[in-house]
């Protein structure tokens, strides 16, 4: 049976990945992309390719483009969708600087607020048991400086997704995956990426290498599954191992310089 599948931010980087994925197993997918351009131009280029993909162009930090959204979706399968997959999100700084209060609120309504809006729009219309995938990021749990805005909304989406999967119990399981280091960039831009490493970059992961956007989106897919549907209210961290990896000044060839 062919899935209707929702995304937010689908028109570049993971989201992007995750849309031509589900497109290409036959599945009905709809994505939410402020990116005006790109958001027309993926819809035209998987079309074209025959895929059943559907863009809407809207900021869902507004409550209304994610009614807007959420009523087109339904408009088009009344009978109601199968995965919604809450990816968008944003940096736009910290405390050190560049993140005012509005800054601030913004990201959290962007990563935070419109994954709990969708969820409740959608509550009264999955197909079956349901499942919401939420993008979290190993920034819930270590920092750099000046990362206030996405730290904090990667927190609060890791900690909406068990809060949702106890409110949401029988109709949907609700899990969150905490991306690492994924390069992004072939889901930009149309023309040929070439990624450029150093033998740091990749030997800090115990996995020896930097992750790739459809390593999050198999993750995404294993969950989406009804057939692993008692894994529900979890976090999965993918990272390659790198945030178990314990440094010290010193310590592997790492030196702090501070």
């Amino acid at each position: 049976m062919n899935r209707v599948i929702v995304v937010t931010g689908g028109a570049s980087g993971i989201g992007r990945c995750m849309v031509e994925y589900f497109a290409a197993q036959g599945d009905d997918v709809y994505f939410v992309d402020c990116d005006s351009a790109s958001t027309v131009a993926e819809e035209a280029k998987l079309r074209n390719q025959g895929r059943k993909v559907t863009g809407f162009v809207g900021d869902i930090a507004e409550k209304k483009v994610l009614e807007e959204f959420a009523a087109l979706v339904l408009r088009e399968h009344p009978e109601g969708i199968h995965c919604l997959i809450n990816n968008a999100c944003l940096m736009r700084g910290g405390i050190l600087e560049g993140c005012e209060y509005e800054d601030f609120l913004y990201v959290q309504r962007v990563g935070v607020a419109a994954p709990y809006m969708l969820s409740k729009l959608f509550k009264e219309h999955f197909q079956g048991l349901g499942s919401i995938v939420n993008l979290s990021s190993t920034r819930a749990f270590q920092s750099q400086p000046n990362t206030e805005s996405y730290t904090a909304a990667k927190g609060g989406i890791t900690a909406l997704t068990h809060a949702l999967a106890v409110s949401l119990a029988g109709v949907a399981r609700v899990n969150s995956i905490a991306p690492g280091w994924i390069d992004t960039g072939a889901y930009h831009k149309e023309e040929a990426y070439q990624s450029v490493y150093s033998q740091g970059d990749l030997k800090q992961h115990p996995s020896g290498r930097v992750g790739e956007p459809m390593y999050i989106v198999r993750v995404v897919d294993f969950l989406c599954d009804e057939r692993n549907s008692f894994i529900n209210g979890e976090n999965i961290t993918v990272d390659g191992g790198m945030s178990r990896l314990m440094v010290y000044h010193n310590d592997c060839g790492w030196t702090y310089n501070p």
